[in-house]
């Protein structure tokens, strides 16, 4: 998993990377072309036409601000946060690791049955508690991030049981 989020960050950021050495090319061949644009954009914002022309001039003036403005406004990209994919890879690898360790730390220390119920009530919990902590993030209230990561967790562990049970795989329950 952390392999593939790695890649995945790589391509993104590449992808993004390419945006801006169009914009940049654009903004050396074309700078009124840009210009206007930025006008433009400015204007569509509520900006009255003469104003967002001034400041259209007044950013193409440096350079550096006017490709960081427009990848800003055109791309909607930050040059100073285009992502890390080893940040990624790594962040991917904590979070499966913890994520597989969970369930099955207590087939370490119970018998087959007991460590069944162990492993459900240890995973319900942890789902729990995940989907708790991104309600923080997201606003949305703690019963329904909960609930919902505890449903999507659940629904995850029956496809895979039932997959398990198609190829042959035995629980041994």
């Amino acid at each position: 998993m952390a392999a593939g989020e790695y890649v995945s960050m790589s391509a993104q950021r590449e992808l993004f990377e390419h945006q801006i050495a169009l914009e940049r090319r654009e903004l050396a061949e074309d700078p009124q072309g840009e210009q206007k644009e930025l006008a433009s954009i400015y204007a569509s914002k509520g900006l009255p036409d003469d104003a967002a022309a001034k400041l259209a001039s007044h950013i193409m003036a440096d350079p550096a601000v006017a490709l960081e403005t427009h990848a800003k406004e055109e791309l909607g990209l930050d040059l100073e946060d285009l992502g890390s994919p080893w940040g990624a890879a790594l962040s991917s690898f904590v979070a499966f690791v913890v994520g597989a360790i969970i369930p099955v730390v207590p087939y370490l220390f119970f018998s087959s049955q007991t460590a069944f119920t162990a492993s459900l009530v240890l995973s319900a919990l942890a789902l729990l508690g995940v989907g708790a902590v991104i309600s923080s993030f997201t606003g949305r209230s703690l019963m329904f991030s909960a609930g919902r990561m505890l449903f999507i967790g659940a629904l995850a562990a029956a496809i895979t049981y039932l997959v398990g049970s198609m190829v042959g795989v035995s629980t041994g329950l």
